[in-house]
């Protein structure tokens, strides 16, 4: 007997109940999207709460934060699928930590935010999440400028019903900013994420404070960069770049602040 079939064969007698259950998943969703049939999966393992598929901020091996996760986390069911679809994406550590786009749709209900940017949507997750966060005349500007994923998350932002509320941006951020900000759009938007190549980091900061209002928010992720800001190395430019941005917000009086040791780091910025 081959290998493979002599290990399905010792699942399925040691847990034939989940065997069952994977089984009806796989046949139910035979003939729906790859997002749909990992929900499915994850549904009928009860790894729903799996952290290696919510956060690449934890890892599972502390229980103190898994709990936190478990009994904290509300994500909407569509989101779901998105993260799901995304973990099957070999840059899928790209995307957004769960519990930090909750975070972030929690700041935006706070402070009644109706326009937003990301910077770097990816394949959505953070996007989705914004645009179900605000009401329904508001809107989120995404940009992103790989086709690829702007094709991922089109279905998502469609069956949450909030595609009327995203406008995607394909093209260079900073080409969107600088046409927003020639718009005559600076001092109107209420909440900027960043999370796109660090090295421009410090521009989309500046351009996206011309564009929040007062009491609006920046948010920056990435910004402990797995540790590699602490002393970056000569050659390292992105942890330098990071890290030189870091201490000039610590500086900037335009702004109150906080760096919060969430995902991989992210720093709030309000504008003053």
């Amino acid at each position: 007997m081959p290998k493979q079939a002599g290990l399905r064969k010792e699942a399925e007698r040691h847990f034939p109940q989940m065997a069952r259950r994977i089984a009806s998943a796989l046949k139910q969703t035979r003939e729906s999207g790859a997002g749909t049939r990992a929900l499915s999966i994850a549904r009928a393992t009860n790894r729903m709460g799996n952290p290696s598929l919510i956060s690449k901020s934890h890892k599972g091996d502390n229980p103190l934060l898994q709990y936190v996760l478990n009994n904290s986390l509300r994500e909407h069911p569509v989101l779901t699928k998105l993260r799901l679809r995304t973990m099957e994406d070999p840059r899928k550590g790209m995307m957004v930590a769960a519990e930090q786009a909750q975070l972030m749709a929690n700041l935006l209900k706070l402070i009644k935010g109706n326009k937003t940017i990301e910077i770097g949507m990816y394949t959505g997750y953070n996007t989705l999440s914004m645009a179900l966060s605000v009401p329904e005349d508001g809107k989120v500007v995404a940009c992103e400028i790989e086709e690829k994923y702007i094709n991922i998350s089109k279905p998502f932002f469609a069956e949450a019903g909030v595609e009327n509320k995203v406008n995607i941006r394909q093209q260079p951020a900073l080409t969107t900013l600088d046409e927003l900000l020639q718009a005559g759009e600076a001092g109107t938007y209420d909440f900027v994420f960043i999370d796109a190549d660090k090295n421009n980091n410090e521009n989309y900061y500046e351009k996206s404070l011309q564009l929040l209002r007062k009491g609006g928010i920046v948010a920056i992720d990435n910004v402990l960069w797995g540790g590699r800001v602490i002393n970056p190395e000569e050659s390292d430019t992105t942890s330098q770049s990071i890290d030189e941005l870091n201490k000039k917000i610590h500086k900037d009086k335009r702004v109150d602040l906080s760096m919060l040791p969430v995902g991989d780091g992210l720093t709030l910025a309000i504008k003053l």
